[in-house]
Formats: structure tokens, C-alpha cells, sequence
């Protein structure tokens, strides 16, 4: 009660903030996605996300090796398939010679110790931008579960640490473990896209993977909603959490981030296992523009971001900015 208590005694200055500081951050707190192309010496900026770009292999073991020195430790891998690898099938996903496959083995072949998570969804493969199957105008959930299953399995005998499913199909985290199980993979983690809301944030990712829905003139579905979540909806991501924790996730995430730190709360409150957090393309595309306007500060509101979503219980932040805000957390800005 004031004036005995005077809340601004532990403002008073940084050191006395720093040393009531409840959370903080450090480039082990970070994942870095990356996008990879097939080809050498590639490196083509996504012109909706300035800074981020596809790379060939050669030049993305390269940047993970800086990023091992940095001090991130994990990688969460994308691929740009060609055209005419796509169908409705997906059988470019376990290919043990596919670009995802390439890209797993030549980064475990030049830093061991960097962690390994690559994407487990078809939409890359889809010629028609889905996570699923199409069967019948819709999402095929269990034909596209045993793909998925083939999926995962090519990416651990590939020397992936984890696999990370983000379509968001029922089953498919109980599947995947089991696969991986009867496969000999024991040791291979989960981390589920338990949480992954059907976001307007994603169109950048989506540009930089030719991932999105498409119109082929047939009748599929027009969006992802069937399977991605519906952001009004609170109650329902615990239970997808709790469903995936129960099948065998050794890890949970909620995507997208900053707009959805409740639902991160909500998910740690509930599960006994690591959150992570994928502050996704859309996120990081708002601060580079508004500050390229000038309308923001850029180091300052990427930190502050970063910074509330490990507040708000995430363990793992899949960022855009890990390599950003690990160089500033090494000069102790």
C-alpha cells in the first residue's frame, strides 16, 4: 500500500532493473528457419521479407555454421520444390535423394551439433498447395497421415533430430511416433504444430515456398481452414495441445506469435512439455516495414516482440530475427 510500497524503488536504473528482471533472452532461445533451392551458389532475397532468403545447400551449411557460432542452436527447414516434382500424392516427401533429405544430411555433416527440424507437411509438394491429400473436393486426413508418416521417417533416417508436423492433420503425431518408433528412430523428437491458426500472417512464407492454394479449375477446397485453426477459437488449442502431448509430441507449438500470446499462456498452463513459438513471416515482414519508414525502431520493437513471447511461457522461439537479435545480444545491446 503506498506510500509504504513505492513500485518505482526497483525502476530507479538498469542495474537495479536488471536485477529484479523477471525473463530474458538469449540465441538459445532461437530457431532459425530457412528456406533452401536446389541448384550452387544460390541466394535469392524473398523480396516480402528483406534479409531472408532462399539458399542452395552450399550456401545454407555455410549460414548454419554462423548461426551454430552465434550461439543458435536449432534450424527449422523449408524447400522450394519444383513444379514438376508436385502432385497429389507427396511422394517427392520421402524421396531419400530429395532436396529436404540433401539439405539434413549436408547440415549434419557440417555441424553435428546443431539441432535439425525439418518441416513435416505436403504443401510444398501439392500441385494444389495443400497439406492433404485431395480426395473428393476435400483433405483426405488418414491417406495423407501414412504419407506423412513415409515423410518423417526419410527425414530421420536423413539425421534429422526432430520432426516438426505443421498440417494439422488428426493422428498424425501418434503415427509419426509410432513410425518413427518401428523404424529404429527412438531417439528422434516431435515437435507438433499443435496450435497453427489459419492466419493472414503467413503470406510471406507462403511467397518464398509457392505454397499456397491454388485454382486449377477443380473443386478443392479455397483455403486452409479444414485443418488450420479458427483464430476466435481459445479452448480448442489446449485441446489440440493436450491431444498432441498425449501422442507422443515431445514438444508443442502455437503459431502465429505476437497476436496469440494468450493462447501461448493458455498451452504452458496446460502441458508438461517444452511451448515453442513461431513468430511467423508476417510478423517480421510489419517490422521491417514500418521501420524502413521509420515509423518504428527496428532493434528495439524486434526485441521487445521477442522478448513478450518468451514472457509469456515460450521455451523455443522459431524467429526470422534469431540471427539479428543474437548479434545484438553478443555486443550486450
Amino acid at each position: 500500500m503506498f506510500p509504504l510500497h513505492r513500485g518505482r524503488r526497483l525502476r530507479q536504473n538498469e542495474s537495479i532493473r536488471s536485477l529484479v528482471r523477471e525473463t530474458s533472452l538469449s540465441p538459445v532461445d532461437f530457431m532459425f528457419p530457412m528456406f533452401i533451392v536446389e541448384g550452387e551458389n544460390q541466394e535469392i532475397e524473398i523480396s516480402s521479407m528483406p534479409g531472408i532468403y532462399r539458399r542452395s545447400i552450399d550456401l545454407t551449411v555455410k549460414e548454419v555454421q554462423e548461426l551454430y557460432n552465434l550461439g543458435i542452436r536449432a534450424v527449422n527447414i523449408y524447400v522450394k520444390v519444383s513444379d514438376d516434382l508436385k502432385d497429389n500424392t507427396g511422394k517427392e516427401a520421402w524421396n531419400t535423394e530429395g532436396l529436404m533429405q540433401r539439405t539434413i544430411r549436408a547440415i549434419k555433416a557440417t555441424c553435428p551439433e546443431i539441432i535439425v527440424m525439418p518441416d513435416v507437411a505436403l504443401d510444398p509438394y501439392s500441385i494444389y498447395g495443400h497439406d492433404g491429400i485431395i480426395k473428393n473436393g476435400d483433405i483426405e486426413n488418414d491417406s495423407t497421415v501414412e504419407a506423412l508418416v513415409k515423410m518423417a521417417v526419410s527425414h530421420a533416417e536423413a539425421g534429422a533430430d526432430f520432426v516438426a508436423p505443421s498440417d494439422m492433420m488428426d493422428g498424425r503425431v501418434l503415427h509419426i511416433r509410432k513410425g518413427l518408433d518401428e523404424a529404429g528412430y527412438t531417439n528422434v523428437g516431435i515437435m507438433s504444430y499443435s496450435a497453427k491458426y489459419a492466419s493472414a500472417f503467413y503470406g510471406p512464407f507462403r511467397d518464398a515456398l509457392d505454397s499456397a492454394p491454388k485454382e486449377t479449375g477443380e473443386i478443392v477446397p479455397k483455403d486452409k481452414k479444414t485443418y488450420q485453426m479458427d483464430y476466435a477459437n481459445r479452448i480448442e488449442a489446449i485441446r489440440e495441445a493436450i491431444w498432441d502431448v498425449e501422442e507422443g509430441a515431445d514438444m508443442v507449438m502455437v503459431k502465429p506469435g505476437t497476436a496469440y500470446l494468450d493462447i501461448v499462456r493458455e498451452v504452458k498452463d496446460k502441458v508438461n512439455v517444452p511451448v515453442a513459438v513461431y513468430h511467423v513471416s508476417g510478423e517480421y515482414a510489419m517490422i521491417k516495414a514500418a521501420a524502413e519508414k521509420g515509423w518504428l525502431d527496428h532493434d528495439k520493437t524486434m526485441m521487445e516482440q521477442l522478448m513478450c513471447i518468451k514472457r509469456a511461457g515460450a521455451s523455443l522461439i522459431s524467429t526470422y530475427f534469431a540471427k539479428e537479435a543474437a548479434i545484438l545480444l553478443n555486443n550486450n545491446v
